[in-house]
């Protein structure tokens, strides 16, 4: 086997772990969030707001790794970005 053959193996098996993470994020349910939700967070993967230019509650959703490393999608509301240059 050459070296060119190789290279586009390794390649080819490192696009397939991706795309299979990818879908399995993708199947994730996502729970929302009440008052006193237990909340397992091993690591915080990405942080999603709706855009909003003024000050007020906006829609968020939360996606993170718990202590099994299984992907968690939480939804819950904030106030927004834009809240936070105002008095």
């Amino acid at each position: 086997m050459n070296t060119k053959a190789v290279y586009a193996a390794c390649l080819f098996a490192a696009l397939n772990i991706c795309t299979l993470s990818a879908r399995a994020e993708a199947d994730v349910t996502p729970k929302t969030y009440t008052y006193g939700t237990h909340l397992d967070i091993k690591k915080v993967v990405s942080l999603k707001q709706d855009d909003s230019p003024t000050c007020g509650i906006v829609d968020a959703q939360l996606t993170y790794l718990d202590s099994q490393s299984k992907t968690q999608v939480l939804d819950y509301r904030k106030f927004a970005d834009s809240c936070n240059s105002e008095n």
